[in-house]
């Protein structure tokens, strides 16, 4: 066990290392969800309603870039420099080096989330109570993991190049037609259909619930549909890592 606990301590020391060498990586990731939602909860929408709207869906949107990315990319970028393979070669556990990378991104997505909290509360004007707040920020955390499945897979299967270009793809892709910018009601129709299958909309749809924003919806019904997500992509996981130990 203690083994164990050290690997893994040397491989969370390694990533926070690497990501403090990376500003280029750190700056965009905590900045942008931030200056986003001080231009469309704050600037554009002009009143507490609106910043307390978006606070929950721009939530999602921060901690969807740190794990996307932060795996997508970085995962291959690894393999391709060989670094997966050295590890095989040595007596390091792969447990060891996805949790320490699911820390780091959930560090991360902690700053990012707390920095728009501070933004809507002291510049929008935003009041919760202590447990809403609370259960936000547990909510928008639980968010992390389906994006942290996600960008594992673009990693254990794509090369460095092609995972750069899904990642963006499926950012943009995610943020925009599921709601996180602007609310799917404002969209035609099919676009509406089309926000269903996407996890950003559900996910989204639970925090809105959470902060008490007005609205109908049916908590259970988009736990249930994030659930089955998260399971597809947990297999899907599986199947690429497997994949990649294999070649």
């Amino acid at each position: 066990m203690n083994l164990i606990f050290r690997s893994f301590l040397l491989e969370a020391g390694a990533e926070l290392l690497k990501a403090v060498r990376a500003p280029e990586f750190i700056i965009p990731t905590l900045g942008m969800p931030v200056a986003f939602y001080s231009l469309f909860g704050i600037m554009i929408s002009r009143g507490v309603d609106g910043a307390a709207y978006l606070l929950a869906t721009y939530g999602v949107f921060a901690v969807m870039g740190p794990a996307i990315f932060g795996f997508g990319i970085s995962v291959a970028n690894e393999r391709d420099k060989g670094w997966h393979a050295l590890k095989r070669a040595a007596p390091s556990r792969g447990a060891s080096y996805i949790a320490a990378k699911v820390c780091s991104t959930l560090l991360f997505s902690s700053i990012s989330v707390a920095c728009i909290y501070s933004v809507a509360g002291f510049a929008g004007g935003v009041a919760l109570h202590t447990h809403v707040w609370a259960s936000l920020m547990a909510v928008h955390l639980l968010a992390t993991f389906p994006f942290i499945l996600i960008g594992l897979s673009i990693g254990f299967l794509c090369n460095s190049n092609a995972a750069v270009a899904i990642s963006n793809v499926i950012f943009l892709m995610f943020s925009a037609l599921g709601g996180l910018w602007i609310p799917i009601h404002v969209f035609p129709s099919a676009m509406q259909g089309f926000a269903h299958i996407l996890p950003t909309f559900h996910l989204s749809e639970i925090a809105l619930s959470v902060s008490g924003a007005p609205g109908e919806r049916d908590l259970s019904y988009h736990v249930f549909i994030v659930s089955l997500m998260t399971a597809l992509l947990l297999a899907i996981t599986a199947l690429a890592w497997t994949r990649q130990r294999n070649k």
